[in-house]
């Protein structure tokens, strides 16, 4: 037999107070859980939300495939200086990344990987592997105004944010689709918002903006020079401008890229850096 001592100690007046409190609280939880299942299950039928979802899964594996190996040059401009980097880039996969520094000869054999949930960084001067933690990712990659993140992708849109289209249509003679990105709850992100504008026919991005987690711009990404490259089209130029530095800017610019190449896991490992 199962006794409720709480019933039992109090006297019979703030016993029915009670009972009638604790039906409230039941009452209340079954209408709160009732109304998130509704919610969730409409987001989950809402065809716009689907859309969202796949036009995001599309921008997350634009310049990827089963596997790929691109060449580009990166040029990052501030107020004290102006410096241009060469890369080799190879990717397999949706978690395994690796990226080389081909020149200048100060920073060449420069490599970051990312092998699952984990980013290192190859140092050929001191040949020192450094591991990344998660509080890293937002950093410069190499004084840039990009982050280890952007570079090497450890996190994906679609998996990290609930996206919502807030216009469609006609905009500085372009039909496009614009939407914000609100960050899952348990995402590993700093972003407060992303809005995301992509081009109606296909799908293309043509500027991302970031905001922290005040909603205050942050930083802008703008996607340039749509050409065929590697068998698709592609935005072959990647302007990053922070809000808080007018004039400074990073320019990514893809001089080849190739898909589906033959690539072994083992390029994708600590013993990989040294040997190459």
């Amino acid at each position: 037999m199962a006794f409720n001592f709480r019933a039992i100690c109090l006297p019979a007046g703030k016993r029915r107070k009670y009972c009638r409190t604790g039906v409230y609280v039941v009452l209340f939880s079954c209408i709160f859980l009732t109304a998130c299942l509704f919610f969730q299950e409409s987001i989950a039928g809402d065809p716009n939300r689907e859309r969202a979802d796949a036009i995001l899964r599309k921008i997350d594996d634009l310049w990827r495939s089963s596997s790929s190996k691109a060449m580009f040059e990166m040029v990052v401009r501030t107020k004290n200086y102006t410096r241009t980097m060469s890369m080799d880039n190879w990717t397999k996969g949706k978690d395994k990344s690796l990226v080389m520094i081909t020149s200048p000869l100060k920073e060449k054999g420069t490599i970051s990987l990312k092998n699952g949930n984990t980013m290192y960084t190859y140092l050929p001067k001191t040949d020192r592997v450094i591991r990344l933690t998660s509080g890293m990712m937002m950093g410069s990659w190499m004084g840039s105004h990009f982050t280890n993140d952007d570079l090497v992708k450890e996190s994906r849109l679609s998996e990290d944010y609930n996206p919502l289209i807030t216009f469609e249509g006609l905009r500085d003679g372009q039909q496009i689709i614009e939407f914000d990105l609100i960050p899952k709850p348990d995402a590993p992100i700093v972003w407060g918002k992303i809005v995301i504008a992509v081009l109606l026919d296909d799908y293309l991005p043509i500027v991302s903006r970031y905001y922290d987690e005040d909603l205050v711009l942050a930083r802008t990404l703008e996607f340039l020079q749509i050409e065929e490259m590697g068998g698709r089209r592609i935005p072959t130029v990647m302007h990053m401008a922070p809000a808080d530095k007018p004039g400074e800017f990073t320019e990514l610019t893809y001089e080849e890229i190739i898909f589906d190449i033959a690539l072994q896991d083992s390029m994708f490992s600590l013993m990989q850096l040294r040997r190459m």
